[in-house]
């Protein structure tokens, strides 16, 4: 589905935030502790950059939670990030409902354990009719392994006879991902100073904004948020064209 926001109609703050919450582990290691520590550390903020949405215009959050190459981590701490998962959500649904947030999970689902599954479904459908904040959380998700996901769906279709090979364009495989029913983000953060996109949003970032912070997701604020809208709202996106 293609942003909602054609230019020259664009609010001044981003309705769509997509953020890569990286540096938990450095963050936890910088203080002595395990990794696992500065995980539980992100997840609390999380709450604090949900809650600070509504006001400042954003309508959509994306966060990445649990990339498809994240399996690559020791076991110790795959295991511990799974047990995170599902205490967060088992802790933080009846806030999430009550604050009108529209929960929905993107990303792969196979590796997942039944247990982690049946709460993501819980989830999504508790909050299914909240329409303050709608937040999105890619688990075992990864940008290549989505469209992959999505050409099979699509190339299924066409061999079934439901759809044309000349029907096919740049508007019809973003109705196969799993992002189908949101706007393209507007804007993608990364926290810890890195600067690359790791496999994340890769068809829906064609024309987003990018900021890449030094924060440690961890120390991440409401009020860098605020100042990180601010300074979206002063870009010239002009998607392509030429101004006159």
């Amino acid at each position: 589905m293609p942003s909602d926001q054609k230019p020259g109609t664009e609010s001044s703050g981003p309705r769509h935030v997509a953020i890569i919450m990286d540096g938990n582990g450095r963050w936890a290691q910088a203080r002595g502790r395990p990794r696992l520590f500065g995980h539980h550390a992100g997840a609390k903020r999380v709450r604090e950059v949900v809650e600070a949405c509504p006001s400042l215009g954003i309508k959509y959050l994306t966060i990445f939670a649990f990339s498809t190459e994240n399996w690559k981590r020791t076991q110790v701490e795959v295991a511990g990030l799974m047990s995170l998962f599902r205490r967060y959500i088992a802790k933080e649904t009846r806030a999430l409902h009550a604050r009108g947030v529209r929960v929905r999970f993107i990303g792969d689902r196979v590796r997942l354990d039944a247990k982690l599954i049946a709460l993501m479904d819980t989830l999504e459908e508790q909050t299914c009719e909240n329409d303050s904040v709608h937040l999105t959380i890619a688990l075992n998700y990864g940008g290549r392994d989505e469209v992959a996901r999505a050409t099979r769906r699509l190339a299924r279709d066409v061999a079934e006879g439901r759809l044309k090979p000349e029907e096919v364009d740049e508007e019809t495989l973003p109705r196969y991902l799993d992002t189908r029913v949101l706007p393209d983000p507007d804007l993608v953060i990364r926290t810890s100073g890195e600067a690359r996109i790791s496999n994340f949003l890769l068809w829906q970032s064609a024309y987003s904004e990018y900021e890449f912070i030094d924060t440690l997701w961890p120390d991440f604020t409401a009020d860098e948020l605020a100042r990180l809208c601010q300074s979206y709202g002063s870009r010239d996106r002009r998607f392509g064209a030429v101004k006159a």
